[in-house]
């Protein structure tokens, strides 16, 4: 490697091919770079263009290296997890990114000295690379404190026959109880296995040889939880979130460029006084058709105003629908700026997934949370967020279950609670308090400020050494 010029900090960044997981890593580097820090970000061709848009205003340098044709099931030109035609081809798409390894380090062996990198917690294959140039890894997940030190105390439960929604204890946190539905298959399992199995394995041992791990969360949210995971498991945490809350929606353009859409219909709203619920299951939950018409039917009958992002395919929406609900709610098939929907004035609930990106970005706009949860961590999400700080009401399922189906009469009952009721009184009040330290915490002199001016030092000096 070239040798940089005295003091220069230079951070190779790699992000996972998946939105839900680049959004976040773009929030951090525009934490690094006002520090003076010098950054290099990897990406492949057919990401390039979002890389490209997002960072434009950056002095970011780009690289894109090529990903692995022909992966059995992935159709050509998919790059990204957003792109598969169904998420139970993740493993395979994520096991194939390994194929990018020597482009990753012939890449490397071109750049400037690195002092450190960071790079996507389902990209473990990026240890050996950094093993081989000396730079340490920081690791990028993107699951707070809560999920992952319950995932790791609940384990030797889910090995006992305890059934799918008994409530039980959790070890280390008495006051937390959680069911085995709580956790995606097959890690419910009393013995867990398969190719996801596999690769999560893989990828958590690659972490725990890491350097650190960055946590898109804070201190005051999750010190219980952050302070039992640096206590039981490696390697350490760095709470530097909430990312979104250092870089705010681009506003910078509205002057010159049109207003999309969904956001002059808002506008109407809040010109009539109305309050809006916020409806998306990101870009990977997979809705049954008998699931889709509930959320219609029920969203219909509440009365609620709402604005639904949806993934529309064949017969999912219908104008009959649209037409019926069109003084009240809009049905919107684009991609939309999230953080802006959740930051405008008419926009009071958020009909939500509990991806973690979802939840803290509804924590920093300080709106309160109606939570259906459906895959991977984000069940332990809605635990923490209807249970444990309280910013938000469950939907209410058939029977009760953790993973039960939705008829529209809960969610009904779930959206007008959360609009108009008491619990959903309660839940505003609290986010707006939790929102407000949120914001504070990546203010300069902010806790999660000044943990990521102690990692940066105590790397930059042990690089030194």
């Amino acid at each position: 490697m070239a040798s940089p010029s005295p003091r220069t900090i230079h951070v190779v960044v790699f992000p996972f091919m998946s939105k839900g997981h680049t959004i976040p890593i773009f929030d951090l580097t525009r934490f690094l770079l006002c520090r003076k820090i010098c950054i290099t970000i990897f990406t492949t061709p057919a990401n390039r263009p979002f890389f490209s848009n997002s960072l434009s205003d950056t002095n970011i340098n780009i690289i894109e290296i090529p990903f692995p044709q022909n992966i059995q099931g992935v159709p050509p030109g998919v790059e990204s997890t957003d792109k598969l035609p169904s998420m139970s081809l993740f493993a395979t798409f994520a096991n194939a990114t390994k194929l990018m390894k020597p482009h990753f380090e012939k890449a490397l062996e071109s750049l400037p000295l690195v002092t450190f990198m960071i790079t996507d917690g389902f990209l473990g294959w990026t240890l050996d690379s950094a093993n081989k140039f000396g730079i340490p890894r920081l690791v990028y997940f993107g699951m707070n404190a809560f999920s992952r030190i319950l995932t790791i105390s609940a384990a030797s439960l889910l090995r006992t026959e305890v059934s799918d929604d008994e409530l039980f204890e959790v070890p280390d946190f008495p006051w937390i109880k959680i069911t085995r539905n709580d956790f995606d298959l097959p890690f419910r399992d009393r013995e867990p296995k398969g190719p996801l199995f596999d690769f999560v394995k893989e990828q958590s041992m690659a972490t725990s040889k890491s350097y650190g791990l960055l946590v898109n969360s804070f201190y005051e949210l999750e010190s219980v939880y952050v302070n039992c995971c640096n206590r039981i498991s490696s390697p350490k945490s760095w709470c530097i979130g909430p990312l979104c809350a250092f870089h705010e929606p681009a506003k910078e353009q509205q002057g010159v460029s049109e207003k999309p859409s969904y956001i002059k219909w808002l506008d109407g709203m809040l010109e009539q006084g109305k309050q809006v619920l916020y409806v998306a299951f990101g870009t990977q939950a997979e809705l049954s058709p008998e699931q889709f018409k509930e959320i219609k039917i029920g969203l219909e009958k509440s009365q609620v105003n709402f604005l639904w992002v949806v993934r529309r395919t064949i017969d999912e929406t219908e104008d009959e629908f649209e037409n019926r609900v069109k003084n009240r709610g809009l049905v919107v098939t684009e991609w939309v700026d999230q953080r802006e929907i959740l930051s405008h004035r008419s926009v009071e609930g958020f009909l939500s997934h509990c991806g973690w990106n979802s939840v803290i970005e509804s924590i920093c706009a300080k709106v309160p949370i109606l939570a259906w949860p459906m895959m991977a961590d984000q069940h332990l999400n809605a635990r923490m967020v209807v249970e444990v700080i309280k910013i938000g009401v469950r939907v209410e399922t058939c029977d009760g279950s953790a993973r039960g189906f939705v008829k529209w009469e809960g969610l009904e009952k779930s959206a007008k609670e959360l609009m108009e009721g008491d619990k959903g009184k309660e839940a505003r009040k609290k986010v707006m308090e939790i929102g407000e330290a949120a914001i504070n915490a990546v203010k300069e002199g902010g806790s999660s400020w000044q943990t990521l001016n102690e990692l940066i030092v105590e790397l930059t000096e042990s690089k030194s050494v």
